[in-house]
């Protein structure tokens, strides 16, 4: 599965991002960036309400597919911004992280 399949299954919103053809892998739950940094796998969509610059360096970091931004958490300007330059995805919706996962375990 790619990121955009994950968009249209999912009714996910684009916040960022242009290429979703990025291949997803797993999924990873947290909001706690250095946890985040250390765990998360190459390809997993990163669920989370922080939406902010530091999470786009842990996702580039990581190597994520994509940042899910859950309960219609906001992304700020700079890391909008910080997104672009670097083709991080963020994406976003209304539901929480457990209802996002769950969904995403039956895709996966």
């Amino acid at each position: 599965m790619d990121v955009k399949e994950l968009i249209e299954k999912l009714d996910l919103k684009v916040l960022c991002g242009e290429s979703l053809d990025r291949k997803v892998t797993g999924c990873y739950c947290g909001d706690l960036l250095s946890w985040v940094m250390s765990r998360a796998q190459e390809g997993d969509v990163w669920l989370t309400v922080m939406g902010n610059i530091n999470s786009v360096g842990v996702a580039v970091l990581a190597d994520v597919a994509c940042i899910v931004l859950t309960e219609n958490a906001a992304l700020d300007a700079d890391a909008l911004n910080r997104a672009k330059q670097n083709d991080v995805i963020i994406l976003q919706t209304e539901k929480n992280s457990y209802q996002i996962a769950a969904a995403i375990s039956k895709l996966i």
